[in-house]
């Protein structure tokens, strides 16, 4: 498994960190969230008091936070310009606001760039990577040997987020993803959108266990 690319794309709430990181783990490869990147632009965005509503001042000020991602499927890190800010782009504010930054032209092409980065570094060390995202596939990279594209029912995806967050119900989580699923499906730059070679893997009905075990049977097949 050494220097291969693993594309695990998908929307919220359908497994990709959970399992990308199993897999990555049992495989001996890195992992990367490409969504904590977003999320870290966008928590630097609101404490810098940018208006999120203005694409421009958006894109003017992309390019001035350093964000770090660490690559250790057993302890993910990510900073931005030095601090540690895992526990925080997970919060409330962040995630109704990461769609609206994601969508930004400038700030896809910067983080891009750097997710492209880790990725040739990973496998110039010979070490691969589990990329996980919404742009993988098609974006980040088309090239991978390995595509897939988990998705899940509403409802579903709905229960799982809400058992990980408190003060928040099914129905209320089941609003805003739809809501997210319109904003990252359609906006013009790197939509959320599956391969054409990708294997789509509906996880409605599947344990964790399950799927993390048919996503190593597909990536051990689809590996020389």
């Amino acid at each position: 498994m050494a220097g291969l690319v693993v594309a695990m794309d998908g929307p919220s709430g359908s497994g990709k960190s959970s399992v990308s990181r199993a897999v990555a783990r049992e495989l001996g490869l890195r992992y990367l969230d490409t969504g904590a990147m977003y999320r870290a632009m966008t928590w630097w965005m609101l404490r810098q008091g940018v208006d999120l509503d203005d694409p421009e001042a958006i894109a003017a000020r992309s390019g001035e936070p350093e964000i770090t991602s660490g690559t250790d499927p057993d302890a993910p890190a990510i900073a931005v310009d030095g601090e540690d800010v895992a526990g925080p782009i997970r919060g409330p504010e962040v995630t109704a606001a990461v769609s609206a930054v994601s969508a930004v032209p400038e700030v896809r092409r910067r983080l891009v760039a750097q997710q492209q980065a880790i990725m040739d570094e990973s496998c110039r060390d010979g070490a691969g990577i589990v990329i996980e995202g919404r742009d993988i596939g098609l974006v980040v990279a088309p090239q991978a040997p390995v595509k897939i594209f988990l998705t899940a029912s509403a409802e579903a995806r709905a229960r799982r987020r809400t058992a990980e967050l408190t003060g928040t119900t099914v129905e209320a989580q089941q609003a805003a993803m739809a809501r997210r699923d319109t904003l990252d499906s359609t906006r013009a730059a790197s939509p959320l959108a599956k391969a054409d070679d990708a294997v789509e893997l509906d996880t409605t009905a599947l344990s964790l266990e399950e799927v993390i075990s048919e996503v190593l049977r597909l990536t051990k097949e689809r590996t020389p």
